[in-house]
């Protein structure tokens, strides 16, 4: 079966923040302008915050979570919040938090002629400062010059901006960030798009969805309604142009991997880690299969896309792949169940003892030739090569002829090497296609449409790049 996939959220992501969004999810590190060094989080958290590192990694780097347009909450690397200490005098700051209150809740004031320049201001009322690298206190009144005399002055490196639809209508904000995804919504996926799905010969379409739809139209906040409505127009589109439809999981609650693509609210991972999780995503695949389950278009339903290991192990997933397929099951007995691989240090083969005992279960790999050293210097050829050599070796040998079934869930014609042409992306996109054809559950591109073209199926075929 060749298919794609469709809609936002993953790599190379289809449509992007501007610039006037909020600063969610951002990492953000803040070098004293007093002592020229970086504020830290000692021990990674759980004790005092210092600011006497020259250099900044981990510990210098605090993860942003925005509450409103000016009042933040900074996670450090423990994953603790920096608040004010307590047992104290009240001014001095610590990372102890595992969950963030008023106390853990400041504001950041940026120098309107210079907005790396920044003091933050404490809930007591008093703003950061710097005495000396091991003394950090909030209590300063913050009416200095900004120069670089002022110790309640920091300049603020800001490393990457809102990604994924947490952090984006986080970002946006209750007021706008429902007109931004509705009109999304309304214009970058459209009934005219599976008309030319169907025209060029493809017969599924693999859609990701997030945990929230399953509360949708009022999901809970940062999250908008509207989702859902959309996956229904995709119902409606897919069988009237006779096309099959995949809903794919693609963000559980807390995060399977900690990508933007998973709607991780600051990159952490934690999908997996108590009963009540695995049961409320249990909850939205039961929510999911029995909306669709009568719909002819319904083909299969991906328990979850891309679980990060170590941080998800055998244990939890294979847990929650038994519960997610017996709650299908519930509602269908002719909808593919399908299980994606581990991410990360795992045996490719490791889901077969659980997935031959399934009807209809399919095991889903993504094979690109990106996002790994090994391919930072490899040639056209040498790229070519790998796809019918490696791939193929890969895909064989998680593909037996009385186990599971097997889906090239994911692969893209795009690529690490540079100055290639484009009989070059031909090439590589038809050694993959050959390759993945063999697939005994076929193959989906990421992605329909995007902005970058070589990941635009759409633009790839228009432009004669792929022929189907």
């Amino acid at each position: 079966m060749g298919s794609l996939s469709m809609l936002d959220e993953e790599r190379g992501s289809s449509w992007s923040c501007s610039e006037h969004c909020g600063s969610d999810g951002t990492e953000l590190q803040l070098n004293s302008v007093t002592v020229g060094k970086y504020l830290c989080a000692e021990s990674g958290g759980g004790t005092i915050i210092v600011a006497n590192r020259t250099s900044a990694s981990g510990w210098e780097t605090f993860r942003l979570w925005r509450i409103n347009e000016t009042s933040f909450q900074l996670r450090v690397f423990n994953k603790q919040f920096i608040g004010l200490d307590a047992t104290g005098n009240g001014i001095g700051l610590v990372a102890v938090a595992e969950t963030p209150g008023g106390s853990e809740t400041f504001e950041i004031v940026r120098n309107s002629g210079n907005s790396s320049r920044i003091r933050i201001k404490a809930p007591n009322g008093f703003f950061l400062q710097v005495k000396t690298e091991e003394l950090v206190t909030a209590d300063s009144k913050g009416d200095g010059n900004w120069g670089n005399d002022d110790p309640s002055v920091f300049v603020m490196t800001n490393r990457g901006g809102p990604n994924g639809e947490f952090q984006v209508t986080n970002g946006y904000g209750p007021i706008k960030a429902p007109q931004i995804m509705k009109e999304h919504w309304s214009t970058f996926i459209v009934e005219n798009d599976f008309n030319f799905i169907s025209s060029n010969g493809l017969n599924a379409v693999r859609i990701p969805v997030g945990w929230w739809i399953a509360s949708d139209p009022t999901p809970p906040l940062p999250y908008v309604g509207g989702s859902l409505q959309a996956l229904d127009n995709a119902f409606l589109w897919a069988q009237k142009y006779g096309v099959k439809v995949i809903i794919d999981l693609h963000a559980a609650p807390g995060s399977q991997n900690g990508f933007e693509h998973s709607s991780t609210r600051d990159g952490s991972q934690e999908w997996g880690l108590s009963d009540q999780n695995i049961q409320q995503t249990v909850a939205v695949i039961d929510f999911l299969t029995a909306r669709y389950a009568n719909s002819p278009s319904l083909y299969a339903v991906e328990l979850i896309n891309e679980p990060l290991s170590p941080g998800v192990t055998l244990e939890i997933i294979t847990k929650y792949y038994s519960a997610g397929y017996n709650v299908v099951r519930k509602h269908s007995t002719s909808a593919f169940v399908i299980m994606s691989n581990r991410l990360g240090p795992a045996n490719p083969t490791e889901l077969f003892p659980l997935a031959s005992g399934f009807t209809g279960s399919v095991i889903d790999v993504h094979y690109y030739n990106l996002f790994s050293d090994i391919f930072n210097s490899m040639s056209v050829q040498q790229n070519i090569d790998f796809v019918y050599t490696n791939r193929s070796a890969q895909l064989s040998q998680v593909t037996t002829s009385n186990g599971p079934l097997t889906f090239v869930g994911e692969w893209v014609a795009e690529w690490q090497v540079t100055g290639a042409g484009k009989l070059d992306y031909q090439n590589f996109a038809k050694a993959q296609l050959e390759v993945y054809g063999r697939a005994s559950f076929g193959w989906a591109y990421w992605t329909l449409k995007n902005v970058n073209n070589y990941w635009s199926l759409e633009w790839m075929i228009n432009n004669g790049y792929i022929t189907l």
